[in-house]
């Protein structure tokens, strides 16, 4: 009898383990399934035996792919792909695809405009104000991005305060070009330190003061300027 569904992880040497770092074989009849095309996934995983490959990439779990049957993969990616080219599908893969589309340039304005709530500029910024929402809404928001822009989990107005502060930390630190020692916590504590110094930067443009010579904010802004010309 075959094992039925279940997580494994990927080990030293191309191997499989358990969540207690056992190795496990997929049986000889198995074949693995890359992730990447949801309907085959869902139309094997529904026959409920597989291994599901996942690997942490951050706090989250990625699954790599499926472990499953091959007369399995193979009915099931040939019943797929003969389903798309059924007119029918066409129809709802356009209908789907323009939904998505609309979804996705609605929650665009709407994070842009969260974005520029959270920046606040004082009256005579507000033209520089709305050219770094929409550099921090392009960076933050693409689909499969994995930033914090993606996330439900957390109200519109945090997402954009973090993506504000991410952004920042690429574009007028010195963060990506620091060496972070391996002691934990560290990186945490590094970006804390980005962080506050960027909140003080944004408070000038909060409160209208004069911009200081060799503005970080600046220098980013002319660079996105002279790379979309």
């Amino acid at each position: 009898m075959e094992p039925e569904k279940r997580i494994v992880y990927p080990g030293k040497n191309g191997n499989l383990t358990n969540a207690k770092g056992e190795v496990l074989v997929p049986p000889a009849t198995w074949a693995f399934l890359p992730a990447g095309d949801a309907g085959i996934t869902r139309k094997v995983t529904s026959k409920g035996v597989f291994w599901r490959v996942e690997v942490k990439m951050g706090r989250r779990m990625i699954s790599q792919g499926i472990w499953a049957p091959e007369t399995t993969i193979v009915q099931a990616r040939e019943g797929v792909m003969a389903s798309r080219l059924t007119d029918d599908y066409k129809k709802k893969r356009v209908s789907a695809i323009s939904r998505r589309d609309q979804k996705q340039e609605r929650y665009d304005a709407e994070f842009c405009k969260a974005v520029e709530d959270y920046l606040g500029f004082h009256q005579i910024y507000k033209t520089m104000e709305k050219k770094l929402a929409k550099a921090v809404t392009l960076h933050a928001i693409p689909v499969g991005s994995g930033t914090v822009a993606r996330t439900q989990t957390i109200p519109i107005e945090e997402r954009a305060a973090h993506a504000v502060i991410a952004w920042m930390r690429h574009q007028t630190t010195a963060y990506d070009h620091v060496k972070i020692a391996r002691i934990k916590g560290e990186r945490r504590a590094v970006r804390r330190e980005y962080a506050q110094q960027s909140v003080a930067l944004l408070a000038i443009y909060r409160q209208g003061r004069g911009i200081p010579d060799n503005c970080p904010l600046q220098k980013a802004m002319i660079k996105i300027q002279t790379d979309d010309e």
